[in-house]
């Protein structure tokens, strides 16, 4: 082939010769230009490029539009950028620090020096950032020298850029340009501002530089932009749904939990019924793993620092986490639980094993603690103190893939018991270009990612491959669940570790009469309680499955003078282990059914003359209405039965 010819490998396995020199934008041309026309990036040999940087060897091309997540992500960036652009047109002189894409949209972290920067004025930077993306502006990387890089800001009297660079290489660094606008940046871009056609900044937050407390709160500017104003109008649809269904709100109106500045931020205290909702969910799986040979163990809530650095998550996570207790005894010092692992793999050692002991599965409920900081602590989906369905499965290499499918099988009950239908299993590899965040051997390493992978298969589980997302000890299957309203969660996970049974000297003879290595299988279906119920309020508004729900009916007399009827109802109902309470208010009986329907209680049981004297109820469905008339025993077969054919649980 000419030098001047390479080739480009496209997804489908298909090979094409190109001049050399061409971009991922003039691939799509040669295929559709209806292609060219929605291509925002390109992913070249893995690394997601602009789609007019010139590829000058032979490559496989990805080619990136709204579709697709770093297709996506870039979009985001690059509204960053134009979000720049309008705050310096409107704002002279502000401060820029950085402006990253997030999963759902970007933000720019802005200085505005004196100004007290107002919500109301989202606005007028909205309009600008129209105005500006209709020039159709290109989005140019240059390369630039660290000398000029450093000149240019400090011209310009930006010290936020000027301290980026302080950690920047020479010969690794880049400008974008567009419009009248050049940041710091590694990219990639989207190739013209009129990609961007609808644009909603959505809050303002406030944010320390560089996530340092002692350093200047700057002002955090959060938006989205689309290519079409019609998403941009279901999206704003879905956050209006999102807000009637936030855990939070919901959590508190169905007064399932709490949280108290005394106690501590990101520290929940649940209330009776949310306690009640939680210890249904724990009996649910501890049923299931018992059913699969766990056995439940319990671990302290702080171990001893030393437990933390043979582990390797004090040289992970340390500076993150709370800081060590120190006891009365010079240098002696614990720490709050972080991970339950640690203390698994010291019950597994407290005596010899043989391999005809394996696979040992040991399972817990145990509460954790990280110092998450307090800017991301957000309801029960980022907090300080959680409880992990964890378990730790000690086996020999040979039975690494059986149970991790068994484990597959474990979380698809899960989601199956719980309504999520709508999910997809990321395998989570390695970083090939970062070894130095990973713990082990390559060869270990390739094993373990060799048998999710084959694992995954064998389920037929729908996929995605990230690389660089693997834990610092091992690859995993993370479970990433789709709610009602369409958001992605990550819940379930599963993960393959050759490195603790290494750093613990974990061994079990085998028939050869010879010690070997234990591996290790990390897993939680719920990943941790307070998130799983989180995502599970806001995915059914509060209604949860009648198995699950903490208040499961409630009896309405229509007057005083039925309580001793609706008190021997309840006695019979909570014998049949069907939960719920008396509504004794001196209210009308039209106002205790509409507070029942806003508590989302699912049986609202509503006793007067005619029922007492005929020894029956009138039964109502949430949501439903009118049922007819039962007598309790009636009721207690046809509650039984909507819970044996939902699943078993």
């Amino acid at each position: 082939m000419s030098d001047q010819k390479i080739n480009i490998t496209l997804p489908d396995g298909s090979v094409r010769a190109y001049d050399k020199g061409v971009s991922g934008l003039q691939i799509a041309l040669s295929i559709s230009e209806g292609l060219a026309r929605n291509v925002l990036a390109a992913k070249v040999n893995g690394e997601v490029w602009d789609a007019t940087r010139p590829i000058e060897q032979d490559s496989s091309v990805q080619l990136l539009t709204w579709n697709d997540k770093d297709g996506k992500s870039t979009f985001w960036h690059s509204s960053a950028h134009l979000m720049a652009e309008a705050l310096e047109a409107l704002y002279p002189g502000v401060k820029l620090g950085i402006g990253p894409s997030i999963e759902t949209g970007f933000y720019y972290d802005v200085d505005f020096g004196d100004k007290v920067f107002e919500g109301s004025e989202l606005e007028k930077i909205e309009a600008k950032m129209v105005e500006l993306a209709k020039e159709k502006n290109e989005y140019i990387r240059k390369e630039i020298s660290k000398p000029e890089a450093v000149a240019y800001f400090t011209e310009k009297g930006d010290e936020y850029k000027l301290d980026l660079l302080e950690g920047l290489e020479d010969g690794s660094i880049t400008f974008y340009e567009q419009g009248n606008f050049v940041d710091l940046c590694r990219g990639p871009h989207i190739p013209n501002t009129g990609f961007i056609k609808a644009v909603k900044l959505l809050n303002i937050a406030g944010a320390y530089w560089r996530g340092d407390e002692n350093r200047k709160m700057l002002t955090r500017i959060y938006g989205v932009t689309f290519p079409k104003a019609k998403e941009l109008t279901e999206y704003l649809h879905m956050l209006e749904e999102a807000k009637k269904r936030d855990h939070r709100k919901l959590g508190r109106e169905l007064e399932l939990f709490t949280f108290s500045e005394k106690v501590g931020m990101g520290l929940p205290l649940w209330l009776p019924k949310g306690t009640l909702l939680r210890e249904r969910l724990v009996n649910f799986l501890k049923r299931a793993q018992d059913k699969s040979g766990y056995q439940q163990v319990i671990t302290p809530h702080i171990g001893h620092k030393a437990l933390y650095e043979t582990s390797g998550h004090y040289e992970k996570y340390g500076k993150d986490s709370f800081q060590p207790i120190a006891t009365p005894n010079e240098g002696e010092e614990f720490l709050l639980k972080p991970m339950n692992c640690p203390h698994h793999c010291e019950i597994y050692k407290h005596k010899p094993r043989s391999y005809k002991d394996l696979p040992i599965r040991y399972a817990e409920f145990g509460t954790v603690y990280r110092y998450e900081q307090s800017g991301e602590l957000h309801g029960l989906t980022r907090v300080r103190g959680f409880t992990q369905d964890d378990a730790h499965i000690f086996c020999r290499p040979e039975q690494v893939k059986e149970e991790f499918i068994k484990v597959i099988d474990l979380v698809l009950y899960v989601f199956k018991a719980l309504g999520f239908e709508d999910y997809t299993a990321q395998i989570s590899l390695r970083d090939p270009a970062k070894a130095e965040k990973y713990i082990g051997s390559d060869e270990a390493w390739d094993k373990a990612e060799s048998a999710i992978i084959e694992a995954a298969a064998e389920k037929g589980l729908v996929t995605v491959t990230e690389l660089g997302e693997a834990a610092f000890y091992g690859p995993k299957l993370d479970f990433m669940v789709k709610d009602a309203l369409g958001r992605k969660w990550q819940l379930g996970t599963i993960q393959v570790d050759y490195q603790l049974p290494d750093r613990f000297e974990l061994e079990y003879i085998g028939s050869d009469n010879q010690k070997h290595r234990p591996v290790m299988i990390h897993r939680a279906p719920f990943g941790s309680l307070e998130r799983f119920v989180a995502v599970l309020i806001e995915h059914c508004a509060g209604n949860f499955p009648l198995w699950l729900a903490p208040e499961q009916m409630t009896i309405l007399p229509i007057s005083e003078k039925f309580t001793a009827y609706a008190e021997e109802v309840k006695n019979l109902l909570d014998e049949q282990d069907i939960t719920g309470a008396i509504d004794n208010r001196d209210e009308k009986i039209g106002r205790k059914i509409r507070d029942a329907e806003m508590k989302k209680i699912p049986f609202m049981l509503i006793v007067g003359e005619k029922e007492m004297a005929e020894g029956k109820l009138s039964v109502r469905k949430h949501g439903e209405g009118d049922l007819g008339s039962f007598t309790p025993e009636e009721f207690a077969a046809f509650f039984k039965n909507i819970i044996s054919t939902s699943i078993q649980h």
